[in-house]
């Protein structure tokens, strides 16, 4: 496949993961931040995409700061929700093919248990996630051959990602209260970067895909994973304490359980669920070398 690849976002995980991997396929990939296409303006990504013409695009841009939504959600909404859509219907007009990255943060608000299949009924807890969630369905409205790539817990050993939370607070203390009745999928970003590529060059895949890796985990075995990568490797360690969410009482709620499951990623490109305890010593390594 030829033609330019364009990436909305530049230095979230997914962008720079996407940035490594390269064209993967095209003749090249363009990642455009802010300066290039702020998307807090209305109609700046459309006129990015219309002026590059790329043959495909990849949403990577959100608004995640998940507590700042409670009391933001206008402007959350404009990057999460209408920003989208104006980008996605962009893309059709020209025939680009177009990727939204989503969240399983549009599950956890009811009394349902996860995995949740691609089709489940959504309930998001919090602003974060009905934005995402309606950024979704803008996409799908505007792109109906759109594909919606929903993911959970990415890290990569850069940014303000779990791990590396977790690492450079055990450098600072003997033992870390972690809760331990929030269940979530960890993704590393390059098995979410390969997951995006192949969609990408599948101009008939469309609708929804859960793309998160597996065994599925509380955020307290999270840690006490990512630390004993760092333990092992001489890095920074610490105790785990694993707590209820009422120890952690903060302005937007999260899902008890928002697991992903599902087998859309696997029938239309072949890729399986990412073991993410392989990708924690290469998160492990980033980190000590980019901190």
């Amino acid at each position: 496949m030829s033609g330019l690849l364009l990436v909305l976002g530049r230095n979230g995980q997914l962008a720079r993961a996407l940035a490594e991997a390269g064209p993967a396929g095209f003749g090249r990939v363009v990642c455009a931040g802010r300066a290039q296409a702020n998307l807090s303006v209305p109609g700046a990504a459309a006129r990015l995409i219309q002026q590059l013409a790329p043959r495909a695009v990849i949403n990577a841009a959100a608004w995640t700061a998940v507590d700042a939504a409670e009391t933001e959600e206008e402007a959350a909404w404009r990057i999460n929700a209408e920003a989208a859509g104006e980008a996605a219907h962009a893309a059709r007009r020209i025939g680009a093919r177009f990727i939204q990255v989503s969240t399983d943060y549009v599950f956890g608000g009811d009394d349902r248990e996860g995995p949740f299949a691609e089709g489940a009924e959504p309930a998001p807890v919090n602003a974060y996630g009905r934005t995402k969630l309606a950024g979704e369905k803008r996409v799908l409205q505007a792109h109906p051959e759109a594909a919606v790539v929903r993911t959970s817990a990415v890290f990569s050993g850069r940014g303000a990602d779990f791990p590396s939370a977790m690492w450079r607070l055990a450098a600072e203390r003997d033992a870390i209260d972690v809760v331990d009745d929030q269940l979530t999928g960890p993704t590393p970003a390059a098995d979410l970067a390969d997951a995006v590529l192949a969609l990408a060059g599948q101009r008939d895949a469309a609708g929804v895909f859960h793309a998160c890796g597996e065994p599925h985990v509380s955020w307290a075995r999270f840690a006490e994973a990512a630390l004993a990568v760092s333990a092992a490797a001489g890095g920074p360690d610490a105790g785990i304490r694993p707590v209820s969410s009422a120890a952690f009482p903060r302005p937007a709620a999260r899902p008890a359980d928002s697991r992903l499951g599902g087998r859309r990623l696997t029938d239309a490109t072949g890729l399986r669920p990412p073991d993410w305890r392989k990708g924690l010593a290469a998160a492990f390594e980033t980190w000590r070398r980019t901190r």
